[in-house]
């Protein structure tokens, strides 16, 4: 599971930077949907990382409440997973 959230935050990171790349040059971008389908499969905190980083898309409440919002929930659902794996009844 560590390894899965590593690569897909890292890969996150990337493509934050890759889109603001194409931004500069106006080149085709990566869609939207995508960063956030990225973020929904876990890649939330290598998203955040790379907005502010990349000083990208930080100004669309898409991203600047919705990126933290997904973080925020994905915390909440593993604390809860590990709580509830560990708990002995």
């Amino acid at each position: 599971m560590y390894t899965y959230l590593f690569v897909i935050n890292f890969i996150a990171f990337i493509v934050m930077g890759i889109d603001k790349s194409k931004a500069r040059k106006g080149k085709w971008r990566i869609s939207e949907n995508t960063l956030i389908l990225i973020a929904i499969i876990g890649g939330s905190c290598g998203m955040l990382i790379g907005m502010y980083y990349f000083r990208h898309k930080t100004k669309h409440n898409l991203f600047t409440i919705g990126i933290p919002s997904i973080l925020i929930i994905q915390i909440i659902l593993i604390v809860y997973f590990l709580y509830n794996m560990f708990t002995i009844y």
